[in-house]
C-alpha cells in the first residue's frame, strides 16, 4: 500500500489541525522517542539522525545487558529449579521487548505511513462535530497509554527499586564484605559483583535495562490504541456522515452525489488504515499474546509462594507486575473487540438511514458499504488469533492452568 492511498494534500480544512494532532500523539511521542522508534522525518538534520541511531544502540545494549549475563548465570552457576524458573521467565519478559524492538525498527516506515494518515485526517476536519468525535477518542487513547505506563513504570519502581531496597545488604567474608543484592545475578565469571563500585554500576545499568523494557511494552500497547482508536474515530465520523447523507447538513452546498462520494471515499480510506494497522501490530500482538500467558502464569505462582504478611513488598511487587501484564494484554484485546464492533455498525447504521428516498439507483451505493462493512477488517495477532474479549477470557484461562499444573510439580 502506498503513501498516496492514504494521504491526500489538499488546503487544509482545520486551522487547529496541528494542535489537535499534537494532542493526539503526545504520549506515543514521548514513549517511542525516548527509545529511538518515532518515524524520522526526511528533513531531519544530521544531529537528529546520529541520536536517533545512538539510541537503538543504546537500547540494544541495555537489553542485550540484562538477556547475555541472565543466560550466562543459569548455564553456569544457577542450580536451583526454583531460581532458574524465575530467573528465566524475568529474562523471557526482556526477550518480549527485544522482538517488540525490532519489530518497532524494522517497521519505522509504516508507522510512518500510518502517522502521515493521522496528520491527514486532522487536517481536513470539516465540521465541529467530527472534530469533537476525533478529539473523544484520542482522549480515550490517552488515557489507556496513562493507565497502562502507570502500572508499568509502577512495576518498574517496586522491582528495581523499592524490593532490592527492602532486602537488605548481604554480608560475608566475616564482615568484611558488604554489598547489596542485585535485581538480576551476575556471573562471576564475567566480573565479581559484590565489589564496589562495580555492585553499584552494575545495580545501576540493570535500573536502566529494566526502564527500556518496560517502556518499549508502553510504547507498544499506547502505538496499538493510537491506530486503533484513531480507526474507530473514524468510523464514528463515517456513521455521523451517513446520518446527514440523504438531507445534507444545514448551510452545506454539496449535492447528494458529492456527499455519497465522500461516504464510499471515507469508508475505503478507514478500511485501507484498518488493514495497514493489522500489518504493522501483527507481530507485536503475537509476541504479547504468547508471552504475557507465560507471564502472567509465573507471576501469579510467585505471588503465591512469596506472599509474607509480615513483609509484604515481594508479594505486593509480584502482584502489581502481574496486573501490569493482565492490563497490557487486555488493551489489546479490548481495542480489537472495538474496532470490530465499530465496523461492523457502520453496516447497521446505512441500513437505518432513509436509503429508500434517494432517487434513481443511488441508493446501491449502500449496499456497497453494507457488504464491505460485514466483511470486517479485525486485528489479529500473527494471523492467527482474532483480539477480541473472548480472546483475552481465553488467555486468562490458559495463564490460570498453566498455574495450577506449576503449583502441582512443585509443591
Amino acid at each position: 500500500m502506498s503513501t498516496k492511498s492514504l494521504v491526500v494534500d489538499e488546503k487544509p480544512w482545520n486551522t487547529n489541525h496541528r494542535t489537535d494532532r499534537n494532542f493526539n500523539v503526545r504520549l506515543n511521542v514521548w514513549t517511542l522517542r525516548a527509545i529511538g522508534t518515532w518515524p524520522r522525518s526526511s528533513n531531519n538534520s544530521s544531529l537528529k539522525i546520529i541520536e536517533h541511531v545512538c539510541l537503538n544502540v543504546l537500547s540494544y545494549s541495555l537489553l542485550a545487558f540484562i538477556l547475555i549475563p541472565g543466560a550466562m548465570f543459569i548455564v553456569l552457576e544457577n542450580k536451583d529449579f526454583y531460581s532458574q524458573m524465575k530467573l528465566g521467565s524475568a529474562l523471557s519478559f526482556f526477550m518480549m521487548a527485544m522482538i517488540k524492538y525490532c519489530v518497532l525498527i524494522i517497521r519505522e516506515d509504516d508507522i510512518r505511513r500510518c502517522v502521515e494518515y493521522i496528520e491527514d485526517d486532522w487536517r481536513h476536519v470539516k465540521h465541529n462535530e467530527d472534530r469533537r468525535i476525533m478529539l473523544e477518542n484520542a482522549s480515550f487513547c490517552r488515557r489507556l497509554v496513562v493507565i497502562c505506563g502507570a502500572f508499568m513504570y509502577g512495576g518498574v519502581v517496586f522491582y528495581y527499586i523499592a524490593l532490592p531496597l527492602t532486602r537488605g545488604k548481604i554480608v560475608e567474608e566475616g564482615g568484611n564484605l558488604t554489598y547489596t543484592r542485585l535485581v538480576y545475578p551476575f556471573p562471576r565469571i564475567l566480573l565479581d559483583a559484590r565489589r564496589s563500585p562495580v555492585n553499584e554500576i552494575l545495580y545501576t545499568v540493570q535500573l536502566l535495562s529494566g526502564f527500556v523494557a518496560h517502556n518499549i511494552t508502553v510504547a507498544s500497547c499506547g502505538l496499538a490504541a493510537l491506530l486503533a482508536m484513531h480507526a474507530c474515530g473514524q468510523l464514528q465520523v463515517l456513521m455521523s456522515w451517513l446520518e446527514k447523507l440523504v438531507d445534507g447538513r444545514e448551510n452545506d452546498g454539496e449535492s447528494l452525489d458529492q456527499r455519497l462520494a465522500n461516504v464510499v471515499e471515507h469508508h475505503v480510506r478507514i478500511i485501507n488504515f484498518i488493514s495497514h494497522t493489522e500489518d504493522l501490530l501483527q507481530e507485536i500482538s503475537l509476541v504479547e499474546i504468547v508471552g504475557c500467558t507465560l507471564n502472567m502464569c509465573c507471576l501469579g505462582y510467585y505471588a503465591l509462594t512469596e506472599w509474607d504478611p509480615k513483609d509484604p513488598v515481594s508479594g505486593l511487587t509480584y502482584i502489581i507486575l502481574l496486573t501490569s501484564v493482565t492490563f497490557n494484554i487486555f488493551i489489546f484485546c479490548y481495542i480489537g473487540e472495538l474496532l470490530a464492533e465499530q465496523t461492523v455498525k457502520v453496516g447497521e447504521k446505512s441500513y437505518m438511514i432513509d436509503w429508500h428516498r434517494m432517487p434513481g439507483k443511488k441508493s446501491l451505493a449502500i449496499s456497497l458499504v453494507i457488504l464491505m462493512s460485514r466483511s470486517t477488517t479485525r486485528i489479529t495477532a500473527g494471523n492467527i488469533i482474532e483480539l477480541s474479549i473472548s480472546s483475552f477470557g481465553i488467555v486468562i484461562k490458559t495463564s490460570v492452568a498453566y498455574l495450577n499444573m506449576l503449583r502441582q510439580l512443585t509443591m
